[in-house]
């Protein structure tokens, strides 16, 4: 399992840092692992949740013993339980693994900064869609530079402290 993980961290590595010399001028090494590693993250999640939205949960309810969950919210939950993981994975090995925290600390620390965001997300919308009145779309674009900032140097200064990469 050791080898895989060694593996799986240096190819993905030598791919991000692959793609890194021509923006080597406009941001540190660490921004671009971080944008690149949230980047496919994001893809994948929206990936996942179309692929089950639309083909595993058929656009339906969901029926629990408890609780009917619309099909929407049911993909979320579903495409946020496979890439949580995935992004705490490329967060620590890839994007800062000089973090001298336990992984214990940074996972917990990880899950309250996601949820933040996602909850920063909701704020944002129902702000600039319901009280504004923007364009649901254009409420979307101007908020996400803006979580994408706080995330970034939430997960560096606290669910990831240590050193930035050298250059």
């Amino acid at each position: 399992m050791r080898k895989l993980h060694h593996w799986l961290k240096n190819t993905i590595l030598k791919v991000v840092d692959f793609f890194y010399p021509p923006f080597k001028k406009y941001i540190p090494l660490q921004t671009f692992r971080y944008a690149a590693c949230g980047g496919g993250s994001t893809a994948l999640n929206i990936f996942i949740y179309f692929i089950t939205f639309h083909y595993i949960l058929h656009e339906q309810i969901v029926h629990t013993p408890f609780i009917a969950i619309s099909a929407h919210i049911a993909a979320y939950m579903i495409s946020f339980c496979i890439t949580f993981p995935i992004g705490f994975y490329l967060s620590m090995f890839v994007v800062f693994p000089e973090s001298y925290l336990r992984k214990r600390i940074q996972l917990f620390r990880y899950f309250v900064v996601v949820i933040m965001c996602i909850i920063l997300n909701y704020l944002f919308l129902k702000l600039f869609v319901d009280v504004w009145g923007w364009y649901p779309t254009v409420s979307l674009i101007v908020a996400t530079p803006i979580i994408i900032a706080f995330s970034y140097f939430s997960q560096r200064h606290f669910s990831f402290k240590g050193n930035v990469i050298p250059e």
